[in-house]
């Protein structure tokens, strides 16, 4: 066995994020589950399907097959179609706990999200520094999935 003395530092990471979706709030939500599902998808234009099991205690997760893939999270709270909450591992796969909160709110004939995730652990500065434009690009996807519903 071996092992080391090292020490590595707990540290937090918080981003905040609002946007405004030009949908009914019910339709920006269900493109939310979409984003967060089956729709999802990278920056580089690559599909991320996911799995949202949308309940109390559902999983979050990506479904390889064969029994393989990576879970992601749980759902901690869901109120459709204003509020999502996931916590977990998210994409991290060394020691963090992460919390994303979606809050939809409906303003006019449109829905203003808003957006936080808190995390802590051992976080990797590939993660620190990445993590608020991935996060932009998923918002922008839900906006564009709402959108597309709302033409249907």
């Amino acid at each position: 066995m071996t092992m080391t003395g090292q020490q590595q530092p707990v540290q937090t990471m918080e981003i905040r994020k609002e946007i405004e979706i030009a949908a009914p709030v019910e339709i920006a939500f269900q493109a939310l589950l979409d984003e967060l599902g089956p729709e999802g998808q990278m920056p580089d234009g690559k599909p991320l399907p996911m799995k949202l099991e949308p309940w109390p205690g559902g999983r979050w997760y990506r479904d390889l097959g064969n029994n393989a893939g990576h879970f992601w999270g749980h759902v901690q709270v869901i109120k459709p179609p204003t509020l999502l909450e996931l916590c977990g591992p998210m994409p991290m796969s060394y020691p963090a706990m992460n919390h994303v909160q979606y809050r939809l709110t409906p303003e006019g004939g449109g829905t203003r999200l808003k957006f936080t995730h808190r995390a802590m652990g051992l976080l990797t500065p590939e993660h620190r520094d990445g993590m608020e434009q991935g996060w932009q690009f998923k918002l922008g996807r839900i906006r564009e999935l709402a959108a597309r519903r709302l033409r249907r």
